[in-house]
């Protein structure tokens, strides 16, 4: 399961091993999704996030707007 989050500053990339900063967006990833085990969660910042292709760039009236869900 795909969920898009908010930081709360404490939370750090499993691909970049960046601390993600408060208020920033990222992505957690849960179960077999991927490779990953079940029962674990995986998290990306939005940068990882992009270069993996779990998130991209949607086209609103307002302009671009970054999005993890499909």
């Amino acid at each position: 399961m795909h969920r898009g989050c908010i930081s709360l500053g404490e939370t750090q990339c499993d691909e970049c091993q960046r601390i993600i900063p408060h208020s920033e967006r990222y992505l957690a990833i849960d179960e077999k999704e991927g490779g990953i085990e079940k029962g674990k969660t995986v998290y990306y910042c939005a940068e990882c996030a992009l270069q993996k292709g779990y998130a991209y760039y949607k086209e609103e009236k307002d302009g671009r707007i970054l999005t993890f869900l499909p």
